[in-house]
């Protein structure tokens, strides 16, 4: 006959939900544990993630309510200027741009441009309802990326809090266990002596 190599121990799945003699009270509350933290961390994550999303949404629509498009006019080359690089190759440049606010007053200002556009060039500038110059809203993919990104990261904060709460209960659950086995052994071990040495 041949050798019998030790096999590897066969994993049980869901021990703690069965019944068996080495299952200890701790035992079914670390998996009740378990449960309640992921369907807790699925929900909360979920439900911060939209409200975040709703949040955003409605700032990005009320700074597109508030502000205004305005036509404007360069007052100065934009030629020599020189424009940032960015990643897709393009960009404007900062220069400065004249326009007329809603009590009729002649403003100035600086707001980025297509570059090489030569002064009294019609540009359109975006404003606050006090005639201000404002960064142009975003719109469209750009809103759409804005909300599902804020939305995302908080459900994935959310979540992720949720998750390192029931981790470190869990670490304290099995730190009370220990306590308890070494508590055990420490009544049965002296038997255990007796029996060995008698």
């Amino acid at each position: 006959m041949g050798r019998t190599h030790g096999a590897r121990p066969r994993r049980v799945r869901l021990w703690r939900w069965r019944r068996n003699p080495l299952r200890r009270r701790s035992d079914l509350v670390e998996a009740w544990l378990l449960l309640a933290v992921l369907v807790l961390a699925l929900l909360s994550g979920a439900f911060c993630g939209l409200a975040a999303a709703s949040a955003v949404d409605g700032s990005l629509a009320e700074r597109r309510e508030r502000a205004t498009p305005v036509p404007a006019v360069l007052t100065e080359d934009t030629a020599g200027l020189s424009a940032p690089v960015t990643q897709d190759g393009g960009g404007g440049v900062w220069a400065k741009v004249r326009w007329t606010a809603p009590d009729g007053a002649d403003r100035t200002g600086r707001t980025e441009v297509d570059p090489g556009a030569p002064a009294g060039t019609e540009v359109t500038v975006w404003t606050d309802p006090a005639g201000r110059l404002v960064p142009a809203p975003p719109d469209g993919a750009e809103a759409r990326f804005q909300t599902v990104m804020a939305g995302a990261t908080v459900a994935v904060a959310a979540g992720g809090v949720v998750l390192l709460g029931g981790w470190l209960v869990r670490a304290r659950l099995r730190l009370r266990r220990l306590d308890e086995w070494e508590a055990e052994w420490c009544r049965v071990e002296p038997s255990w002596r007796r029996r060995m040495t008698g």
